[in-house]
């Protein structure tokens, strides 16, 4: 009798244990499916910048043309896409933010060559944030991209790209701040702190230069 309670409780142990395997499988493969956000850049694909991308300013002579972004796979309930792009090993204390763009609309797919050089060549409803080329003229005029100019001698800078999905159509408005505002204020507006939940996902990639 008791070998035969054992036998009965080995077989419904046996039988939890491939019940729990099979649903952790099915949970894995589903896990699988979800498409994942994705930020890259055909123009950066060898993982630096080719000359045509590198600042005009500031002791180089690149072409400072804003490099092509293409993403995929926009978080469902995104009604606003925003990027920045910043350098946390320029010798400032905090780093350098190189460009800025906020306010894209949810289908856009990329951003074309050069589309960061001119308010006039950003999707529809978008506009270029501040950076840290603030009224130098650099960059032929506020909000427009920045290339990199890291101090000669400096071992390559990393240039961080991030993509903020948002479940907000204005970041401006949600977070109550200007548009003229920084990068960095931006960078705050942009995180769980700031817009919390409105936050779907963020997508990025890096590239690096040096000279």
């Amino acid at each position: 009798m008791k070998r035969r309670k054992y036998r009965i409780l080995a077989l419904s142990v046996a039988l939890a244990v491939s019940a729990a395997s099979i649903s952790g499988c099915g949970s894995e493969g589903a896990q699988a499916q979800t498409p994942v956000f994705t930020l890259s850049s055909t123009d950066l694909a060898s993982g630096t910048f080719d000359t045509k991308f590198i600042l005009n300013g500031f002791g180089c002579t690149g072409g400072n043309i804003s490099p092509a972004l293409q993403w995929s796979n926009v978080p469902a309930g995104t009604k606003s896409l925003s990027l920045q792009v910043y350098d946390p090993d320029a010798p400032t204390g905090s780093g350098f933010w190189h460009w800025a763009v906020y306010n894209m609309p949810p289908t856009t797919t990329g951003l074309a060559q050069g589309a960061g050089n001119s308010p006039a060549t950003l999707p529809v409803g978008a506009f270029g944030g501040n950076t840290d080329f603030l009224d130098t003229g650099a960059t032929g005029g506020n909000g427009n991209y920045g290339g990199p100019c890291p101090p000669a001698g400096d071992k390559p800078h990393r240039y961080i790209f991030t993509l903020y999905a948002a479940a907000v159509p204005d970041v401006q408005a949600a977070g109550g701040v200007p548009k003229t505002g920084t990068a960095g204020l931006y960078g705050f507006v942009l995180g769980r702190a700031g817009i919390g939940s409105n936050l779907l996902g963020t997508a990025t990639f890096t590239a690096t230069y040096g000279r």
